[in-house]
C-alpha cells in the first residue's frame, strides 16, 4: 500500500511531462514529416512517398530567398539599433537615480501589455503621414518597439548585480571609467546582455504583424511570405518547407546559447 501510494504522488509529474512533450514533438515532427513528404494520405501514420521536390520548387523561388535576406537584414538591424539605444539607457537606469525611473522603467512593459494589432495600427497612421508606410527603415522602426522589453530590463537586472567591489578595486589601482567599465562591468554583465541580444534578433526575425502592416507591400519577410503562400496554394508542403527553413536560424542561435551562455551565468547577470 505504501508503495502504491509513492507511486501515486511521483505520477502526476512525469505524467504531465510526457503529456507536454508529447504535445510539442509531436506537431514539430509533423510538419517536418510534410516538408519531406509528397504523398500522404489517411489512414497512414508515415507518408507513403517521399522525395524533395517540394524543397525544389520552393528554393527555385527568387521570393523566397528575398524574403530571407529581407529578414535577416532586419533582425541584424534592429539588433544593431536597439542595442546601441537602450545598452546605454539600461546602464541609466541601472547606475542613476532620476525623477520618473521607475515609471519609465514600467513604461517599457506598456508596449507588450498592450494589444499589439491596436498598438501598430495607431502607429502605422503616423507612420503613413510620414511616409513609413511600405518602407525598411518603417518596419525596422516598428519591430525595435518590440526589443524593448529585452534590451532595457534584462541588462538593467544585469547591471545592477555587477560586484561593485570588483568596480572599485580597479579603479584603485588606476584603471580610468572606460577601462574599469571594459574589463570588469561588461564581462559580468556579458552573458545576460547576450541573451538579451538573441533574444532582440530571434524575436525580430519571426515578427509578423508589425512587418505586415507597416511594410505591406512591398517588404516582404519570411514570416508574411510563409502566410501568403498557403492562403495562396493550398499545398502542405509549401507551408512545412518555410517552417523549417524559417526554424533554422533559431536553432542556430539555440547552438549559440547552448555553447556561449549558461544558465548559471545568465541567471547571475539577473540577479538569480
Amino acid at each position: 500500500m505504501t508503495a502504491a501510494r509513492s507511486l501515486v504522488r511521483r505520477l502526476p509529474g512525469p505524467l504531465l511531462a510526457t503529456v507536454l512533450g508529447v504535445a510539442i514533438i509531436v506537431p514539430i515532427a509533423t510538419v517536418f514529416l510534410w516538408a519531406f513528404a509528397e504523398a500522404w494520405r489517411y489512414p497512414a501514420l508515415l507518408p507513403t512517398q517521399w522525395g524533395l521536390r517540394f524543397w525544389d520548387m520552393t528554393l527555385a523561388r527568387a521570393d523566397v530567398w528575398s524574403a530571407l535576406r529581407t529578414s535577416l537584414a532586419l533582425a541584424v538591424t534592429v539588433t544593431a539599433i536597439s542595442a546601441a539605444i537602450c545598452l546605454p539607457a539600461a546602464y541609466a537606469f541601472a547606475r542613476l537615480d532620476f525623477p520618473g525611473k521607475q515609471l519609465l522603467l514600467l513604461s517599457f512593459l506598456a508596449t507588450q501589455a498592450f494589444p499589439k494589432f491596436g498598438l501598430y495600427v495607431a502607429i502605422a497612421a503616423i507612420f503613413l503621414q510620414l511616409g513609413l508606410v511600405g518602407t525598411f527603415a518603417g518596419v525596422a522602426i516598428i519591430q525595435v518597439l518590440n526589443t524593448l522589453l529585452f534590451m532595457i530590463w534584462i541588462p538593467v537586472a544585469a547591471f545592477q548585480n555587477v560586484d561593485r567591489r570588483l568596480e572599485e578595486a580597479a579603479r584603485d589601482v588606476g584603471a580610468g571609467p572606460f577601462r574599469t567599465f571594459w574589463h570588469v562591468t561588461l564581462p559580468q554583465a556579458g552573458p545576460a546582455i547576450a541573451a538579451a541580444l538573441l533574444l532582440s534578433f530571434v524575436g525580430t526575425f519571426y515578427e509578423t504583424e508589425g512587418a505586415w502592416l507597416i511594410g505591406a507591400p512591398t517588404v516582404r519577410t519570411m514570416p508574411i511570405l510563409m502566410i501568403s503562400l498557403i492562403n495562396n496554394q493550398l499545398v502542405i508542403q509549401y507551408g512545412a518547407v518555410l517552417s523549417v527553413l524559417l526554424w533554422v536560424p533559431s536553432f542556430v542561435a539555440l547552438l549559440f546559447a547552448r555553447n556561449i551562455l549558461s544558465a548559471r551565468t545568465i541567471a547571475r547577470g539577473l540577479g538569480a
